[in-house]
């Protein structure tokens, strides 16, 4: 029985179906092509009507990065048109997708078929193209491994202007392979073709309460086991200090005594200390993080209850806070008020890594003593396939690894560095065996990240599909962009 005011009559209630192409209430531009094939014939118009010694990049309104951008030398590709779901197949279990098509959109167009993607990145505005380019995780990821592991086939611009279909067994292999965690510069995903599962109308949570951090990740590991083989269906956890960790499993539910809803004056990460068993809707779930942007908001000002309730839900949404703090970094609003008030600047460690779970007690323990914001999202990982391997991010297949969430601002220590946090995070996961997020700032020198980011690889994927050195190489993008 339902409980909540929900229509029960639609199991994925909530859910909106996404427009196709073509129709009024799709959201292009007026002046947008109505076919696919006419979409990207435009946007290879626009590509060759750019001076061939001209850097190609594209003109986004929005990004989910954290870093530096290039400073605009001349105007970008226009992709914004390229933000249809083509089609969802629920026999076949797939969807195609154009690359701007944002999990919201997607989202929106699975669940009324019961079906959702293998892995659901946390934020509303992350694009499908994005994800896989720039990799992504959630809490499926334990059993799915990242999203680019459930792409079937893309049709990716390169930089040398060809549109080629890249496969796992064509032509375009050595792409298809590389082109996770390439950021756009070997090119861009213009149609992907990718997996579904299906899903039930509600999830039921559980959350567990740890004190010490190495009973936490060994039954962290041991659910992640058994999760594979079924029964669990989605694992994360959140760590709010030394002795308050909380391992949080999700199992897919038909039915719910009542849900919760975390879409407006509740927050669902301050539940977590609160509840040891909640349901969530489907959908709700899915975008559990979004509404407070994991707990980042609360640096806005949004988490007080008369702020929520004259705010209303509609702006209570990652891609409307990411505006604020792109204003205050584009013009160094905080920056100044610290200085006015006598306060030490700041250091802004937004970071992503990937860590063995061996590893994660001692690498949770340099947190605390480092690194100390709190909280720190927890999110198990491991390769889906065995027998595949993406060269530019590469992860033992064997091994499950520990995702480390952690983001926030730090004073700056008298005679450091603007750098000093995230070089000592960079230092400590290589040290470990693990992998970082390019998503965010990097601080490598260039031998260390070309090292650690398979510079031989990446060489023989630029020199086939960007000859000419069109698109930034992935280093000048990630680490040296202003």
């Amino acid at each position: 029985m339902v409980l909540d005011n929900r229509s029960a009559s639609n199991p994925m209630s909530g859910a909106t179906p996404r427009p196709r192409p073509g129709d009024p209430s799709a959201p292009a531009s007026e002046t947008a092509p109505s076919t696919h094939a006419a979409r990207v014939a435009e946007l290879r118009a626009q590509l060759d009507a750019q001076p061939p010694d001209t850097p190609i990049r594209l003109a986004k309104r929005t990004s989910n990065l954290f870093r530096p951008r290039a400073r605009a030398t001349s105007p970008g590709l226009d992709v914004s048109s390229l933000m249809h779901v083509l089609d969802v197949d629920p026999v076949a279990r797939t969807a195609d997708v154009e690359g701007m098509v944002t999990y919201e959109q997607l989202v929106d167009a699975t669940l009324p078929h019961g079906l959702m993607p293998l892995v659901v990145p946390q934020l509303k505005t992350i694009t499908v193209g994005g994800a896989v380019t720039g990799l992504g995780i959630e809490s499926s990821s334990f059993r799915n491994g990242m999203p680019h592991e459930s792409v079937l086939e893309m049709d990716i611009l390169t930089g040398d202007g060809e549109v080629v279909l890249a496969q796992p067994n064509n032509e375009h292999a050595d792409l298809f392979f590389g082109f996770p965690n390439s950021y756009g510069t070997l090119g861009y995903a213009l149609r992907l073709r990718i997996e579904l599962e299906p899903v039930r109308p509600y999830v039921r949570l559980r959350h567990i309460r740890h004190s010490d951090p190495h009973a936490y990740f060994a039954e962290l590991a041991q659910l992640c086991a058994e999760g594979a083989e079924g029964g669990v269906d989605f694992i994360d956890g959140t760590v709010f200090g030394p002795d308050e960790l909380y391992l949080t499993s999700g199992e897919f539910t038909g039915e719910a005594p009542a849900t919760s809803d975390y879409t407006w004056l509740d927050i669902y990460y301050t539940s977590i200390r609160e509840r040891d068993i909640d349901y969530l809707h489907t959908r709700d779930y899915l975008w559990r993080w979004d509404t407070d942007w994991f707990w980042c908001s609360r640096a806005l000002g949004v988490q007080h209850r008369p702020v929520r309730l004259l705010l209303g839900p509609k702006r209570l949404r990652s891609d409307k806070y990411w505006k604020v703090v792109a204003f205050d970094r584009r013009h160094g609003v905080s920056n100044r008020v610290n200085r006015l008030l006598g306060r030490p600047q700041r250091e802004a460690v937004i970071q992503d890594v990937e860590v063995p779970v061996d590893a994660a007690p001692e690498f949770l323990d340099f947190l605390h003593r480092e690194v100390p914001l709190s909280p720190v999202w927890i999110c198990p990982v491991r390769q889906r396939h065995l027998d595949r391997q993406w060269p530019l991010y590469e992860l033992d297949p064997k091994t499950l690894y520990v995702n480390f969430g952690f983001w926030g601002t730090l004073p700056v220590s008298p005679g450091g560095g603007r750098d000093t946090h995230n070089r000592l995070v960079e230092k400590k996961v290589t040290e470990l065996g693990g992998r970082k997020s390019l998503y965010s700032e990097a601080f490598y020198d260039e031998r260390t990240f070309w090292r650690l980011y398979n510079g031989a690889a990446y060489e023989r994927l630029k020199h086939r599909y960007d000859p000419r050195g069109r698109l930034l190489d992935l280093y000048s993008k990630c680490v040296e962009a202003e």
